[in-house]
């Protein structure tokens, strides 16, 4: 149950949520820390076993529903209310496809740990979903694809960024503007990290859709400058190699494409 800080074969510490005031949560092959207030998560933790990875068609979202977690009240965590009859996706931070690993009972355990509320987030249909465009979706798909990983294994931090000025929403929840992601894996025997803020647009609307957005952004940007943004610390991540762009007391630096992930 839960993340593996000994995953990547050192010691890769979670996130740590400020005042250190987050609700632990483990579940399987992910953590997390809830924002009781907010009412979503601080940040999510995972790991990710390619080499033992099932393909997603295999095993199947079908008859899964997206449910709250008793270990929290109903006024502690994001459910269907805030959902409905809007572009509001229930996006999940950690991914479903990069849970499906392990034996047939795990994975199939993690498939459906995967959709207790606290591990999703309100995200517009256009930034979550990859066949959109989406940026989320986008790098989502992309974290497994770096060649020379040996053996296939990442660990991945992740989560919205819970600004105070976020737009309140039918009294339930302020949406998140940004969300974030950290990507720590080894490489030519060096364990290095990158961390990405993507921005989504909202419109929290009725309007059906008619086209897409404007174009989201994803920024990398050095764990300095995300411990800033997000008022979550890193402590793991301490030793890890930032390529660059992503340089300690960098700015942020614009990728073009979700997809132009320079490892």
């Amino acid at each position: 149950m839960g993340y593996d800080r000994q995953f990547l074969g050192t010691d890769v510490a979670p996130p740590v949520a400020p005042g250190d005031g987050g609700h632990a949560l483990d579940y399987t092959h992910f953590s997390l820390s809830q924002n009781t207030v907010r009412r979503l998560a601080w940040w999510v933790a995972w790991n990710i076993d390619g080499e033992r990875l099932f393909p997603g068609d295999s095993i199947t979202r079908a008859g899964l529903r997206f449910r709250p977690d008793s270990r929290l009240g109903p006024d502690e965590q994001t459910t269907d209310a805030v959902y409905a009859g809007n572009r509001l996706d229930r996006g999940h931070v950690a991914r479903r496809a990069d849970l499906l690993w392990g034996s047939v009972e795990e994975a199939r355990q993690a498939n459906s740990d995967s959709f207790f509320f606290p591990n999703i987030t309100p995200q517009m249909d256009d930034f979550n979903q990859e066949r959109l465009g989406g940026s989320w979706g986008l790098l989502e798909a992309a974290v497994l694809s770096q060649e020379g990983l040996a053996p296939r294994r990442l660990s991945l931090f992740g989560g919205p960024v819970l600004a105070p000025d976020d737009p309140p929403y039918r009294g339930l929840v302020q949406v998140p503007r940004e969300h974030w992601k950290v990507i720590t894996y080894r490489l030519d025997g060096e364990l290095r990290c990158r961390c990405f803020v993507l921005t989504q647009q909202l419109d929290l609307t009725l309007r059906p859709v008619t086209g897409y957005l404007d174009e989201f952004d994803t920024y990398a940007v050095s764990v300095a400058a995300l411990e800033v943004r997000t008022g979550v610390r890193f402590p793991g991540l301490s030793g890890a190699a930032q390529p660059s762009p992503a340089v300690a007391g960098a700015g942020p630096a614009l990728v073009t494409s979700a997809l132009d992930v320079t490892w």
